[in-house]
């Protein structure tokens, strides 16, 4: 069964989702004057939660000529920090034309044992191009999620930090013999940062 906002609420306050918006914010104040500035919307929808991308951390890839990217042998060398930027639409990363990303979400997630997550990109950057690769949180997982973003517009795009970029979907199922937790899943208590594949 796919979870309500009443249900998120509940479970927000016993800590599945830190920093937690009760709300759907689309619109932030930008200074004392109670001006407001848009944003791509985050917080609490209908049936799922919308998480923001963090400031922290934004990498792309890059060719390396003679390498090939092996998710066993991961070489963080394929990856490039990109500088966080700012102006009047808010804080933002850039990423290439036909390029792909890592960030890492803003909130800290703790999956509850009978809950499975699935996080799916906003349709807001779908039509400019940006796919937010869907991926599963497995009960009982628990960290800062680390966010896939493919940009296959021809044109270098904005991804904007501290505002909505994926919406988490809570769906329940009966319990399992065993949790992501139990098994001690490799991508358990991922920290606030990019987290490379790993095996």
């Amino acid at each position: 069964m796919l979870k309500n906002d009443r249900w998120i609420i509940e479970q927000a306050q016993l800590g599945m989702i830190e920093p937690f918006e009760p709300s759907l914010v689309r619109a932030v104040s930008i200074d004392s004057t109670g001006l407001l500035r848009p944003v791509l919307s985050y917080g609490l929808s209908s049936y799922g939660y919308d998480i923001r991308l963090s400031p922290v951390e934004f990498k792309v890839f890059r060719h390396i000529p003679g390498t090939v990217v092996n998710p066993k042998r991961f070489n963080p060398d394929n990856l490039e920090s990109v500088p966080l930027h700012s102006d009047e639409d808010g804080d933002y990363f850039i990423i290439p034309a036909h390029s792909y990303g890592l960030g890492v979400a803003l909130e800290r997630l703790v999956i509850p044992a009978n809950i499975t997550c699935l996080f799916i990109g906003k349709s807001t950057y779908a039509r400019c191009g940006l796919i937010w690769n869907l991926t599963p949180g497995e009960s009982g997982w628990t960290g800062w999620l680390t966010l896939e973003v493919s940009n296959s517009s021809s044109a270098d795009c904005r991804v904007f930090a501290n505002e909505g970029v994926v919406q988490a979907l809570f769906m329940e199922g009966e319990p399992c013999g065993t949790t992501y937790a139990d098994r001690a899943g490799k991508y358990q208590d991922q920290p606030h940062k990019v987290t490379l594949a790993k095996v």
